[in-house]
C-alpha cells in the first residue's frame, strides 16, 4: 500500500496541477515552535488552508455546494488508489503536512464515525509511518456530508513523543483533556472506542454523535489512538476575527494551523492554550467520562 501511495503522489505531482501547487505552498510554509506548559506545538502558517479554516458547515450552506467528495465531482485529473471495497485514499490537495491524504467513502452519506473505527484502525496499520484522523462534523475544518478520514507523514507530529511515555487511559492536563489507549487487540480497541462515543454521547446529550477528533496512528504491532472531546465547535476568536483558526484533529495534536501572515505573526502559546481550553470537553464533563471508563473491565 505504501508503494501504491508513492507512486500515486509522483503521478499525480506530474498530472494534477492543483496538487503541485498545494505542495509547492507546503514546502514554503512557515513554521515556528511554541511550549505550552508541558506540550510542544508548531504554529504553521500555511495561506491555501484559509477556505478549509472558513468553511461554513452549516447544513444550509452544506446543500447549496456539490460535494467535493464524491467521485462524480472529483476534478478530471485526480486518480485514487482502492484501499477496500468501501473507501478510496486520494492525495490531499490542499496539504498541511507531508503526504497528507484524503481517504473518502465510494458513498456519499453523513460523517459519522459510528462503525467505522475498525477502518480507521486498519489504515492506521496500512500505513506506516503514517497517522490516520477523524474529524467529527463541527469539529474544525471537515466535510460533514461525506464519510471520510485524512492521514499524513507523522514526522512532525509533537503528540506523539510527548505522550512516548504513558500507558494509562486519560491524558488529562490543565488546558486539554485526551483520552488515550494504546493495544494489540482490533476488537478490543473498536470496543473500548465505541463504549467512549457512547458515554460522551450521554454526558453532553449529543443523540447523534457527541463532538470529537481522533487520531491513530500504528507502530510495531501497536495502536496508539487519541480521541479529543469537544465542548464546541470554533473558539470565540474567530467569530469576533480575532484570529482566523479552526482547530481539528492536527492542530490538537501539535501542529496549530494559521492561514493568515498577521496572525500567524501575533498568535501565542498561551493564546493558543486558551483556545484548547475552550473548544475541547470541560473537566467536569471529561473527569465524568474518565472515571466511568477506569472503572469498567
Amino acid at each position: 500500500m505504501i508503494h501504491e501511495i508513492a507512486d500515486l503522489f509522483k503521478r499525480q505531482l506530474r498530472t494534477w496541477p492543483q496538487l503541485a501547487k498545494g505542495v509547492e505552498g507546503l514546502a514554503q510554509a512557515t513554521t515556528r515552535p511554541a511550549r505550552i506548559d508541558w506540550f510542544d506545538v508548531f504554529i504553521r502558517h500555511i495561506p491555501h488552508r484559509v477556505a478549509s479554516t472558513t468553511a461554513l458547515v452549516d447544513r444550509e450552506s452544506v446543500a447549496k455546494r456539490p460535494c467535493f467528495l464524491c467521485a462524480g465531482n472529483l476534478p478530471p485529473e485526480e486518480e485514487g488508489v482502492q484501499f477496500n471495497e468501501d473507501f478510496t485514499i486520494y492525495c490531499n490537495p490542499f496539504p498541511i503536512v507531508d503526504h497528507h491524504l484524503t481517504i473518502a467513502h465510494r458513498e456519499h452519506g453523513l460523517q459519522r464515525i459510528a462503525n467505522q473505527f475498525g477502518n480507521m484502525l486498519d489504515l492506521a496499520a496500512a500505513l506506516p509511518g503514517y497517522f490516520v484522523i477523524y474529524n467529527g462534523p463541527e469539529c474544525g475544518a471537515s466535510a460533514p456530508d461525506h464519510m471520510h478520514f485524512q492521514a499524513g507523514s507523522r514526522g512532525l507530529l509533537p503528540i506523539e513523543k510527548d505522550t512516548a511515555g504513558l500507558t494509562g487511559l486519560t491524558v488529562p492536563n490543565y488546558y486539554r483533556n485526551v483520552f488515550l489507549f494504546r493495544g494489540r487487540d482490533r476488537s478490543v480497541l473498536i470496543d473500548r472506542m465505541d463504549r467512549a462515543i457512547e458515554l460522551l454521547a450521554e454526558t453532553t446529550g449529543k443523540r447523534a454523535e457527541p463532538l470529537v477528533n481522533i487520531a491513530i496512528f500504528h507502530e510495531r504491532g501497536e495502536w496508539v489512538t487519541y480521541l479529543f472531546p469537544r465542548g464546541k465547535h470554533r473558539p470565540e476568536v474567530f467569530h469576533t476575527g480575532e484570529l482566523t483558526v479552526s482547530p481539528a484533529s492536527i492542530d490538537l495534536c501539535g501542529i496549530f494551523v494559521v492561514p493568515l501572515a498577521h496572525d500567524f505573526e501575533k498568535i501565542t502559546g498561551d493564546a493558543i492554550a486558551a483556545i484548547f481550553r475552550e473548544i475541547t470537553l470541560p473537566d467536569g464533563q471529561f473527569q465524568e467520562v474518565a472515571a466511568k471508563l477506569e472503572s469498567e473491565p
